[in-house]
């Protein structure tokens, strides 16, 4: 029998960004996996996380970055993270289908559902712009952007950074990344909601194995050795 209400366990997973490595060390047990967007971009192994999202995710929502590949936008080096996706985009162009940029294109901008008797609000960035809104943990700002907001949950990623927040009977989780964290520590982050009760989690993965594909892949070597700061510092490079 599946499980209902407070009693599911719901995985809850964010920018992925073609990091097979990463994505392929979570091993949790769930009765649903909610997908907060970005699955593609910033590393080079985009099709087997896009199948393990189509598998196992029960609702997913667009990224900004799954809707650039989608539209085939190229992006022009500026800064490390821009400089690594730009690098990224005409290898994601190589080797995605018409049937993997079709299903990122239809991916929903964001979703509202119930899981048991929980309601959930999915966006990838904010409910006022869900593909760009960077926004941390300002309380404050949450506030003003869930003023019309009805659900127990609002799950978000795009800030690559874990957060709960606690606002008015309501919870904003992001559960931070799975391909390239930004909080300074190198683990795959990803986050469980169990019987109502939020916890975050990290696992390491093999880093060697994603830069490794890089380097089979084609991508040059300067990209790749800012890939790899970004990567082994957790999102915290000497010279970000």
């Amino acid at each position: 029998m599946a499980a209902k209400g407070a009693e599911m366990r719901i995985l809850l997973i964010a920018d992925i960004h073609s990091n097979w490595p990463a994505l392929s060390a979570i091993n949790e047990r769930f009765d649903a996996c909610l997908f907060l967007g970005d699955v593609v971009d910033y590393a080079t192994d985009p099709v087997p996380c896009i199948e393990w999202v189509r598998r196992h995710a029960t609702a997913i929502v667009r990224g900004n970055h799954d809707h650039a590949v989608a539209q085939r936008v190229a992006m022009r080096p500026a800064g490390t993270y821009r400089t690594i996706a730009a690098a990224m985009r005409p290898h994601h162009f190589s080797v995605l289908g018409d049937a993997d940029l079709t299903w990122l294109a239809r991916m929903p901008v964001t979703r509202q559902l119930v899981l048991g008797d929980l309601r959930f609000l999915m966006v990838h960035a904010t409910p006022r712009d869900p593909l760009d809104e960077y926004l941390s943990d300002s309380a404050e700002q949450w506030a003003q952007r869930l003023e019309h907001v009805q659900a127990d949950f609002i799950c978000v990623g795009h800030t690559h950074v874990p957060m709960q927040l606690q606002l008015d009977g309501m919870q904003v989780i992001n559960p931070g990344s799975v391909g390239q964290p930004r909080d300074g520590d190198p683990r795959a982050s990803y986050a469980i909601i169990d019987r109502g009760q939020v916890e975050f989690r990290r696992v390491p993965y093999d880093i060697d194995r994603t830069l490794s594909h890089m380097r089979e892949s084609g991508i040059e070597a300067d990209v790749i050795s800012r890939a790899e700061a970004v990567l082994r510092s957790g999102g915290r490079p000497p010279s970000a």
